[in-house]
């Protein structure tokens, strides 16, 4: 099973171009999507402001050990935004973990190109779509369906509605049809609902100020 991350960084790529879609909120969502897998694994909690470390022994996954341990290591409690923002400054190198994790999966390849003869550009096409259609058409099928949704997919939904993913998933001709079922399913999980909203605050924040890290 691919975790949080891997498989919104699938619902991020840009099949065609083989590059993780241009938007600043995708990269506070795989911090997001990181903190949701360490939820899951019981290691965090989180309230309306404040997140928590409830276990702070590793998990096993170093990408995740890695952002616990940085969690564990700060003094007093802080808010679920403050991680986000803090944790973002790693965004590039939790990319391109996660992309090798996926490659070394058979998901993805690496291809470098050269652009005008000089500068090189990365892309990752997918070598085995699988998984990717898979989380594509799993998502499609909640959100078209009036079916009760497992907690796996509204945390995923929750994050894909933050990091204003939709347009990934669903043409615009049917994203005025799914918006209110959306927003139905990411208020069944507090924590995946918290996080979309501070995912998205975040991103307003920083477009208003002019702040646009490299991702």
């Amino acid at each position: 099973m691919l975790s949080f991350a891997e498989e919104l960084l699938l619902l991020a790529l840009d099949d065609e171009k083989g590059t993780i879609v241009d938007k600043t909120s995708v990269k506070y969502g795989l911090v997001g999507a990181l903190l949701m897998d360490l939820a899951l694994a019981n290691k965090i909690d989180t309230d309306i402001e404040n997140l928590m470390i409830v276990d702070a022994s590793p998990t096993g996954d170093d990408i995740l050990d890695d952002v616990l341990a940085q969690i564990a290591q700060s003094k007093g409690t802080r808010t679920t935004a403050y991680w986000l923002v803090q944790l973002s400054q790693s965004s590039s190198t939790i990319k391109e973990r996660l992309l090798d994790r996926l490659m070394q999966k058979g998901i993805l390849k690496k291809e470098e190109q050269k652009i005008l003869w000089v500068f090189a550009r990365r892309r990752y096409p997918v070598r085995d779509d699988k998984e990717e259609k898979e989380v594509k058409t799993r998502i499609r099928e909640v959100i078209l369906s009036d079916s009760i949704p497992d907690s796996r997919d509204v945390v995923l939904i929750s994050l894909i509605k933050g990091c204003y993913l939709v347009d990934e998933i669903f043409s615009h001709k049917e994203i005025d049809g799914v918006k209110e079922r959306i927003e139905q399913i990411a208020r069944m999980d507090l924590i995946g609902q918290t996080l979309s909203g501070i995912i998205e605050s975040v991103t307003r924040a920083m477009a208003t100020v002019g702040m646009y890290p490299g991702f």
